[in-house]
């Protein structure tokens, strides 16, 4: 019986990463088509041993409701273009520069990306960075690779700047100054070094050749629904400066609030709430009035109940004892060594990640991590940099893995930079995410031999 229950969640399971990976697949119903059935089979199956307060108690509200509050900021932004202003500004200082105008567009990326949705940044930035190019009669292709490669590793700086490190940051009570003091020194590293490598061997080389902007017509019809949801109207028109000085006040103050208070989800209702008051809204009265509900109905909840699906997902699998047969098999497999098991959870979690969704490798591996770290006994910070390094970086090997790296080549095709295709993503992003892997590694043995 439990054997059978076991493969049946665990086919639920498998049948979420599928429908990750097929786009013409709307994953969610699958997701909760697959939640419902795991629930069901182990209430049947499991009579008495699970009640329905358990299934609710087994979702992470605190995540849940923390995005919310986090997406909503983030449409108040958006709405007030907030990130447009600033990309625009950017783009009229260093458009006669091209390198400065390279390395200030990837790092603003980066800081972006560390804070909003990665995607939300590749809408924002690749559009206005590919306009500028064509402006300044230079390759836009080096551009839009500094960009996508150096957002991929903005996830490894702060708890929030990936869905991942939300999981495990709040499972294992990991603040935002956790994230930078541990996390810190490799993520400078790393931008750095990969900045210098793409300006010296991409963006040099592409100077030195003669570029001319392509406008070919595609006869074959392109699937830009995901975009045309997505994309944001950026105008070359400046907004308001007290607006925008306001926004950027609060968004500066939030930042500093995640900071100084460990608890993640008063901090985002605290700063939903900021953005919304600071941002009034017209009514149908033509007065302006804070408007909660305006912003909230603008939130795309996708992810959302995707979290919590995963959660149910995950618990009937502990129920069941999936989780524990998967903890004995890789603690039976691990070694003794704390460099060697640290380098096996960077390089599994990566290969892991590299061919299946972040969120689900995430949700399975954490209850491993509470048995090696509280059972066996390991120092927890060097294998949760570890998990955090491989479970973000993993991803950033296949262009599929990415979100953000789909979206670039999708803009890049309706944008007719034809020096920017799956093959170049695939060779530069990889030969990138084995870099920092090799770098994560060595930062890994820096840390393990010199603190443990």
């Amino acid at each position: 019986m439990f054997l059978f229950l076991q493969l049946f969640v665990i086919s639920c399971f498998i049948v979420v990463i599928i429908a990750l990976f097929n786009e013409k697949t709307d994953f969610l119903i699958f997701s909760i088509a697959a939640m419902f059935a795991a629930a069901v089979a182990t209430f049947i199956l499991l009579p008495g041993a699970v009640i329905i307060e358990d299934i609710i108690l087994a979702i992470n509200w605190e995540i849940v409701f923390f995005l919310i509050s986090l997406f909503t900021i983030v449409e108040v932004l958006e709405d007030k273009r907030i990130f447009e202003e600033i990309a625009l500004r950017i783009t009229n200082k260093y458009q006669t520069n091209t390198r400065k105008f390279f390395w200030v567009m990837c790092i603003f990326a980066i800081l972006c990306a560390a804070f909003i949705e990665d995607i939300s940044v590749a809408i924002i930035f690749i559009p206005m960075t590919i306009r500028t190019c064509q402006k300044m009669d230079v390759n836009p292709a080096p551009f839009l690779l500094g960009i996508t490669i150096c957002i991929n590793l903005a996830s490894t700086l702060t708890p929030f700047g990936s869905a991942e490190n939300l999981i495990i940051a709040n499972k294992f009570g990991l603040t935002s100054t956790w994230f930078f003091l541990n996390m810190g020194v490799y993520f400078l590293i790393t931008t750095l070094l990969t900045l210098f490598l793409l300006d010296h061997f991409v963006l040099k080389k592409s100077l030195k050749e003669i570029w001319l902007p392509h406008c070919m017509i595609n006869e074959e019809p392109l699937e830009m629904q995901h975009i045309k949801a997505h994309e944001l109207l950026i105008v070359e028109e400046p907004i308001e400066k007290n607006v925008f000085n306001r926004n950027i006040a609060a968004l500066l103050v939030f930042i500093v609030l995640l900071f100084l208070i460990p608890n993640i989800l008063f901090v985002g209702i605290l700063g939903a709430l900021m953005f919304v008051v600071i941002n009034p809204r017209k009514n149908k009265d033509g007065k302006k009035r804070p408007d909660i509900s305006f912003y909230l109905s603008k939130v795309d909840y996708t992810l959302v109940f995707f979290f919590i699906c995963l959660f149910v997902l995950a618990f009937c699998m502990e129920v069941n004892g999936t989780v524990l047969v998967i903890k004995n098999i890789i603690i039976s497999a691990s070694p003794d060594d704390l460099f060697l098991i640290c380098i096996l959870i960077l390089i599994v979690t990566s290969i892991l990640s590299g061919f299946l969704d972040n969120v689900p490798v995430t949700v399975l591996f954490i209850p491993i991590f509470h048995v090696l770290i509280i059972g066996v006994g390991f120092a927890a910070t060097p294998l949760l940099i570890a998990f955090i390094l491989g479970i973000n970086l993993g991803g950033n090997f296949l262009p599929q893995g990415s979100a953000c790296d789909m979206m670039t080549l999708e803009l890049a095709k309706k944008n007719y930079v034809q020096d920017l295709d799956y093959k170049r993503l695939l060779k530069v992003g990889g030969l990138f995410a084995l870099l920092h892997i090799i770098l994560g590694i060595a930062y890994l043995a820096f840390i393990i031999f010199i603190f443990y």
